[in-house]
């Protein structure tokens, strides 16, 4: 088991994620003692019996409204079994792109409905992105459980509905799990709750301590190694007159001195000589360190190019196609020319077709369609002026994604994914 869990929440709003993260930081003491009570203070000025424990974290979403900021809030907390860190996402639809985001490196998502509505267009299309962006474990939050009534009634029937959804985008039964809660009462989120007779499963916090999860969820270890260079490092001083290192992050795979690598997309093969840090060499560097590798050959590295294990190094691509999740409040049409951002490489791009645009609310595939709004999804075919070393997304999450930015004003328009991820949804066809 993992000592880390990497999750996120995702909801509509008002369905209590607020309330929700609250309770999770409450329950987990992951507070302080002043936070609780300046909460405690404000909850008896509006007149509330009992601490209203989105406090705790409204601050940040009531400057998100405003338009201060519209980020996604990291929160940590941990219990004697696990640490995790979790990515707390808007619910406003036209902040998907951050939904997106936060979900981007979540081994977990927990997606919230509100009892009283039960699935609605909002939870469809969460779960759609869930789904292509790969999330491997799901929870489904029926929240306000105690506002309902013949609530056995209602979360069987939410529990079916929201089965057959996760089904057909893919998901197997055994990585999703329904819990019935009241984040306001606390009612199974610590502990299972004896308002609750019909559930006979674990608490939020039980689930979320024994869940099996891969610690490699980006496939980053399936492939061999991927390196961006970032940066060129040539001193030269006189203490190193010949230095030439090539800095970056590692995104998959495991790099050794002696190993065989290829410089990309040049095709120069050498081998590593050395691993440097700042705090002295390595024998070995994995997925996420920053290092810097020395070459035993003097080859032409730059910025952007990638070194990759000689073993199962990709093709260079410039023409490919991929899916996104369309972010800018102007429809993308067949022709647009944008930037694309892979990695440490930004290039020119170009838009060749829009080959189908997936409708999450009825997984259906419409072929027909001429462009994608805010918050579509959609296969199109892309063109960059210079070569990406890409993996497919569904073999490796990190080097498998894309951004898509606005080369006027530098907004980022797009998330994209290498390859058709939307096979692994079951899609029929608008005619």
């Amino acid at each position: 088991m993992s000592d880390l869990l990497r999750l996120a929440t995702a909801g509509s709003v008002d369905d209590g994620k607020s309330t929700l993260v609250g309770r999770l930081l409450y329950d987990t003491k992951s507070v302080l003692a002043d936070q609780i009570d300046a909460v405690t203070r404000a909850s008896v000025d509006r007149g509330l019996s009992t601490p209203d424990l989105s406090l705790l974290v409204d601050g940040l979403r009531a400057e998100r409204e405003q338009g201060i900021t519209i980020d996604v809030a990291y929160r940590y907390f941990a219990t004697p079994q696990r640490s995790f860190v979790l990515a707390d996402t808007p619910g406003h639809v036209q902040y998907t792109r951050n939904t997106v985001s936060g979900a981007s490196t979540a081994q977990l998502v927990i997606l919230l409905v509100d009892a009283r509505k039960g699935v609605i267009e909002q939870t469809r299309r969460h779960a759609a992105v869930m789904a292509l962006l790969g999330v491997p474990k799901l929870v489904l939050a029926v929240n306000k459980i105690d506002l309902v009534d013949d609530a056995a009634g209602v979360f069987e029937k939410i529990v079916e509905e929201f089965t057959q959804l996760t089904m057909k985008l893919g998901w197997a039964r055994e990585d999703v799990t329904e819990i019935p809660v009241s984040a306001l009462h606390g009612d199974n989120i610590a502990s299972r709750s004896e308002n609750t007779p019909y559930y006979d499963g674990p608490s939020l916090i039980e689930h979320l301590e024994s869940v099996p999860v891969d610690a490699d969820v980006h496939g980053r270890h399936q492939v061999g190694l991927r390196f961006p260079v970032q940066y060129v490092i040539r001193p030269r001083t006189p203490e190193y007159p010949d230095y030439r290192g090539y800095a970056g992050q590692i995104s998959a795979g495991v790099v050794r001195p002696g190993d065989e690598v290829v410089v990309l997309p040049s095709g120069t093969r050498t081998t590593v000589e050395r691993i440097d840090t700042a705090d002295g060499e390595l024998e070995s560097a994995q997925p996420g360190l920053s290092v810097t590798l020395i070459l035993a050959d003097d080859v032409d590295v730059s910025r952007g190019d990638v070194i990759a294990s000689a073993t199962d190094a990709p093709e260079p691509i410039d023409t490919f196609d991929a899916t996104v999740c369309w972010l800018g409040d102007k429809p993308l049409r067949a022709g647009a020319r944008l930037l694309l951002k892979h990695g440490t490489r930004t290039t020119q791009a170009v838009v060749g077709a829009l080959l189908e645009r997936f409708d999450e609310q009825h997984l259906a595939a419409d072929t027909e369609a001429e462009s994608l709004a805010l918050n579509d999804i959609g296969r199109v075919s892309l063109r960059v002026a210079d070569p990406i070393v890409a993996d497919d997304y569904r073999v490796n999450r990190h080097t498998g994604s894309f951004l898509l930015i606005d080369p006027a004003g530098g907004n980022t328009l797009a998330a994209g994914l290498v390859g058709d991820v939307l096979t692994a949804v079951e899609v029929g066809t608008e005619g």
